[in-house]
């Protein structure tokens, strides 16, 4: 495939504050660590203090891999044992348990933090760098992964469940399956990503062995370490933060404050915290823990706890308390020894609220890469784009844009009426010297015909190119097609379609070409072309 670049702010898809932060915006700089730069992770790891427990972290991470019997299995076990030493970080990006792995942007940032670990390896060679899938294996939110899009249709997971996904049994996919398989036909790769697919989900009790195995089938070669953090060792590790916070409510004070900094600076607040940013969990249930009449309840239960209760709570049983999203990243940084967190545009966003909380529990901060986001241009489409010659930053205007600057400029008429308004500019500038010689009030009046005048022209030069647009209508009928295809639901096409199809057309070559093209400290959208 070949990798053409546009930028982020070019694109028009992501927020001012995202551009802000990829510009370096002082009014930014208090709300992160430093700089996604080489330069900033080598100031980070000269500074790098580590919380996180590197015997228990390799020795768990070992035991969740007990059901995986690939050959890739030896890169990701070396992996492990890397993270024992103390010259050994990871680079971490997050993400729900979306059945088929959901959007194309889920494998996006799986492969932005494999390659920032080859990058940082080559300019750090003493060190090591481990890439990490973080499970959101305990997130409750049942509705926003089962389902997927793929090839123009919704693959659904009919299933009511409830408390953490990853918990969940999917020995009810059945019907999701067959569809998903169904769409991948039996051409190309299909075969081999069916295959993945069927004893993802059919060999497997829970859903967070099932993603695991699924992740791990297609990038374990390259070393890319899963971790379910839904773990009582792990969380015994994290206990003390969670009483401290649960009882002193210093998250919810912390972020509080940083979200009004926030929002003074013109950012749009991602995430608002709770007084307490706990949930608690159990099989099928994970509801809020909230604060009421001296006691610690559990909403929507009869269970509750005298502080004395929840302290003996919290250690015998600190598997059953669970973070929020205001939370989930500060016991991810305890337990990692991270130096990069790879999100989205929002997920940058909120991230910046966390700063001072960080600072509150004494755990660095990682630094915050946007993950790479790209553009599937098939050959058909590419074929198109060529005949048409449209550029890669014509590609993300919205489609009556698109029409209207390709019938300009390929029209044998002037549709343009730029020249002629300046023209009448002039004209009226003239009028409205001659009418404040004779009356300074009639100046207003003036301006306000030169305004009328002006609508006026635009909207006949609006008339020009629809009328020339009846000239064009097969050309145009094609933007359209091509808009459709490439952004469908008019959105990226990352945030909506499944990887499967490119899987079947491509193989293991497309998780490679996305390594090889993705340059996750540039900050450019990549388009890739067929």
């Amino acid at each position: 495939m070949e990798a053409t670049c546009t930028s982020y702010k070019e694109t028009g898809y992501f927020s001012p504050t995202v551009i802000d932060y990829l510009e370096d915006a002082p009014a930014l700089r208090p709300f992160y660590s430093y700089r996604p730069t080489l330069q900033g992770f080598a100031e980070l790891l000269q500074h790098k203090n580590v919380t996180a427990n590197r015997r228990l972290l390799a020795d768990v991470l070992g035991s969740q891999y007990t059901h995986i019997t690939d050959e890739s299995l030896a890169t990701v076990q070396q992996n492990i044992e890397l993270l024992r030493a103390d010259n050994t970080y990871t680079v971490t990006t997050g993400h729900q348990l979306n059945i088929f792995t959901g959007p194309l942007y889920f494998i996006y940032k799986i492969v932005t933090a494999i390659k920032l670990c080859n990058q940082l390896k080559e300019a750090f060679p003493d060190k090591s760098f481990v890439p990490v899938y973080w499970m959101a294996s305990e997130d409750h939110d049942f509705a926003e992964i089962n389902y997927t899009h793929i090839g123009g249709k919704k693959v659904h997971w009919w299933y009511e469940a409830s408390g953490a996904t990853g918990r969940i049994n999917p020995d009810t996919m059945r019907q999701a399956i067959n569809q998903y398989k169904g769409v991948l036909g039996i051409g190309g790769h299909a075969e081999e990503l069916a295959a993945m697919v069927e004893t993802a989900y059919t060999k497997f009790d829970k859903l967070a062995d099932a993603t695991r195995y699924l992740v791990h089938a297609l990038f374990g070669h390259h070393g890319l370490v899963i971790i379910d953090a839904d773990d009582k060792q792990l969380k015994q590790h994290f206990a003390p933060v969670m009483l401290q916070d649960i009882t002193g409510q210093h998250s919810y004070k912390n972020i509080t404050a940083t979200n009004e900094q926030l929002t003074q600076a013109g950012v749009h607040i991602q995430v608002n915290p709770r007084e307490i940013n706990f949930f608690y969990l159990k099989d099928s249930l994970r509801e809020r823990i909230v604060a009421e009449s001296g006691r610690y309840q559990v909403l929507n239960t009869a269970i509750s706890f005298s502080e004395a209760e929840l302290q003996e709570e919290l250690q015998s049983h600190p598997e059953r308390f669970s973070p929020n999203v205001v939370m989930r990243p500060l016991y991810q940084e305890s337990i990692l020894p991270n130096i990069a967190y790879v999100g989205g545009g929002a997920e940058v966003v909120y991230w910046m609220e966390l700063k001072s909380n960080f600072d509150y529990y004494q755990v660095d901060f990682p630094i915050l890469i946007l993950r790479n986001s790209a553009l599937l241009v098939p050959k058909t489409a590419a074929a198109k784009i060529a005949g048409m010659r449209l550029s890669n930053a014509d590609l993300f205007k919205a489609t009556d844009e698109i029409k209207n600057d390709w019938v300009k400029k390929h029209s044998a008429h002037e549709l343009n009426l730029s020249a002629e308004w300046q023209e009448l500019e002039s004209v009226f500038e003239k009028i409205k010297r001659h009418a404040q010689q004779i009356d300074q009030t009639l100046v207003p009046s003036t301006a306000a015909v030169q305004a009328r005048l002006q609508h006026a022209v635009n909207n006949l030069e609006r008339k020009l190119v629809k009328a020339e647009k009846l000239n064009y209508q097969t050309r145009l009928q094609q933007i359209e097609q091509l808009k459709g295809e490439l952004f469908p639901k008019n959105s990226l096409q990352e945030r909506t379609e499944n990887f499967g199809l490119a899987y079947v057309k491509w193989g293991r070559t497309f998780i490679n070409e996305l390594i090889r093209t993705f340059e996750p400290l540039n900050f450019e959208f990549t388009v890739l072309t067929e």
